[in-house]
């Protein structure tokens, strides 16, 4: 079944997208959740007439996205954690825990939800690298930091 994706979903696509799904998944989930819509001609056609206006808007934001891109490019986040003397961490540093780092130390707000960790959670001290997935066309690499608290 072909929907018209209304926001992001993770690992599907984008607001906006034209996406192929199976049935049962878009009756289930995603229609009731007012996350997409039958991609019917008359959908994709009003698609079409709204995406031709928000264009401006649109570049706008990924102009945004590439500014805050360019802010993120060389940084590092340091993270402070309980962790063992082997170097093993209490629990484990997710998305959120980076996104709450970024707003104490460098005063950017951010998504939990944009920033995707190589393996969903660190559990070591020491350097990892995390995505940022800023806007569709905006992508970039950081560099986070795990240190044991004193």
């Amino acid at each position: 079944m072909e929907i018209i994706l209304k926001e992001d979903v993770v690992n599907l696509g984008f607001a906006n997208d034209i996406v192929k799904v199976k049935d049962g998944y878009a009756r289930n989930y995603l229609f009731p959740n007012k996350l997409a819509i039958p991609a019917t001609e008359s959908n994709k056609k009003i698609l079409a007439e709204n995406l031709k206006q928000r264009s401006h808007k649109l570049e706008k934001i990924k102009n945004e996205a590439m500014s805050l891109a360019e802010r993120l490019t060389d940084l590092t986040v340091e993270v402070s954690v309980k962790a063992t003397d082997e170097g093993t961490v209490y629990g484990s540093v997710s998305n959120s825990v980076i996104a709450e780092a970024l707003k104490e130390k460098h005063n950017i707000e951010l998504d939990r939800k944009k920033i995707i960790v190589q393996g969903d959670h660190i559990k070591e001290l020491g350097e990892h690298k995390a995505t940022v997935q800023l806007h569709k066309d905006v992508r970039i690499d950081i560099s986070i930091n795990v240190i044991k608290e004193e």
